[in-house]
């Protein structure tokens, strides 16, 4: 009997069906500034976040994005976690709550 090659994969971004951050305009209000996104798939969302843009949750496992000011002079500490059809509709409606 031959046997199988069972490669293993690596656990990098890729394989997790996660893509690199992409650049947009950020929410109304803030001018010309760029923040990066990333999607972040419901098997990967585990905790419970607080949308910007409707002041409603987040629940583990569904689908939603985070966004990050693009100037690399931010941490962790200014990631926000947004609903997709929130932060499609930041330009047209701005956001709802207000963070330090």
């Amino acid at each position: 009997m031959s046997r199988r090659n069972n490669r293993r994969r690596s656990a990098g971004p890729a394989s997790l069906g996660l893509n690199g951050p992409r650049v947009e305009a950020g929410p109304s209000g803030y001018g010309d500034e760029q923040y990066l996104v990333r999607q972040i798939p419901g098997a990967r969302a585990v905790k419970t976040y607080r949308c910007p843009g409707c002041d409603h949750e987040i629940r583990p496992g569904v689908a939603h994005l985070v966004a990050w000011p693009a100037d690399g002079l931010g941490g962790a500490e200014d990631r926000r976690h947004w609903h997709t059809g929130c932060w499609n509709g930041r330009g047209s409606r701005g956001i709802t709550r207000r963070w330090s």
